[in-house]
């Protein structure tokens, strides 16, 4: 029987000044360390930002600082948007600060403005991982470095148009477009950049790129690893839950993918308690559930092909560590089209 230890309690405001600001721009102070991110993000990272491109010849120690500083918050910064596109954090005179965040700061930390929405809330949750999503991992042999390599190349030239495609099939022309109309200005920004301000572009612009998509295909392949070829669609048997981690402190509980899946507007401060009331329901449908590992590290054990670990870690099947291997193991099939 495995104790849930992460964050059921949100951050509180330390001072009057940040309990007002809270108060007056959020429609719930549960999500007060949204304004801590943005605040870290607009204080210290944007400066880094204008100071390199302002500078004839930025020097290439100022830009891996701008690196070390993104990728302090990276993790934070992403889960911030997760939530902000989930459901309305700010109260409406302030929903600028959604239009600044995804215009000015997601760039800075390799996103592109309205990508991320379309394919996520577009794409994703409605196909729940299955065949028509742009980014589903069930065509692929999961513990296969070479598969993935192949799903991340796609992810990096092809998946904007994949999305595209998907999006114009359900009639989304309006999110189509400006989806596209994101991307592409990023796209041209980079081109100009990197002929004008080329070391500048390329620290605080495409590097981060790079580093993001990366890292996004690495969470979504461990979040999704592990499938039921038997039912595909179910969420409890598509997805995994990781649970007490430092990941999860830092990045609003995001390990509970499975409760994310089931409740994708469920507040990040609830999802414990979720899994809390369910677990006879997680047991019964047989949920992958890990503990002190995160999507990330479960993706290195799998190219790794070490599913000793992933057995140590596993906390929802016990009994003997090579039974636990071998079922693991049937969920990483890869299922074709139909």
């Amino acid at each position: 029987m495995y104790a849930i230890e992460d964050p059921v309690v949100a951050s509180q405001p330390r001072l009057g000044l940040s309990e007002r600001v809270a108060q007056t721009v959020l429609r719930n102070e549960r999500d007060f360390d949204f304004l801590v991110v943005l605040t870290t993000a607009s204080v210290f990272l944007l400066p880094i930002a204008v100071v390199m491109f302002a500078l004839p010849n930025p020097p290439w120690w100022l830009g891996v600082i701008h690196l070390v500083v993104m990728l302090n918050i990276l993790d934070r910064f992403i889960l911030m948007n997760h939530n902000m596109i989930h459901y309305p954090v700010f109260k409406k005179e302030y929903k600028w600060i959604n239009t600044y965040t995804e215009w000015v700061l997601m760039p800075l930390f390799g996103m592109t403005p309205r990508t991320y929405f379309a394919h996520h809330i577009g794409m994703h949750h409605p196909e729940n991982n299955g065949v028509l999503d742009a980014s589903s991992t069930m065509r692929f042999q999961r513990d296969n470095p070479f598969h993935f390599l192949r799903y991340l190349t796609r992810f990096y030239f092809i998946s904007i148009f994949d999305v595209a495609r998907y999006m114009m099939k359900k009639n989304r022309t309006k999110l189509t477009r400006q989806m596209l109309t994101g991307e592409l200005s990023i796209y041209a920004l980079f081109a100009v950049t990197l002929y004008f301000k080329p070391i500048a572009a390329l620290f605080v612009l495409v590097l981060p790129f790079v580093i993001t998509r990366f890292l996004m295909m690495a969470g979504n392949w461990g979040q999704h690893a592990f499938i039921d070829t038997a039912d595909p669609l179910n969420a409890y048997k598509n997805a995994i839950t990781c649970i007490n981690t430092r990941y999860n402190r830092r990045a609003f509980n995001d390990g509970y993918h499975i409760a994310h899946h089931l409740y994708p507007r469920m507040h990040w401060t609830e999802m414990p308690q979720e899994l809390e009331r369910n677990r006879k329901r997680y047991e019964e449908e047989g949920a992958i559930i890990f503990e002190k590992i995160d999507f990330f590290i479960v993706w290195l054990f799998l190219m790794l092909h070490r599913y000793d670990w992933l057995a140590k870690f596993c906390v929802s099947h016990q009994g003997d560590k090579e039974e636990v291997i071998a079922f693991l193991k049937t969920r990483l099939t890869p299922i074709r089209e139909s």
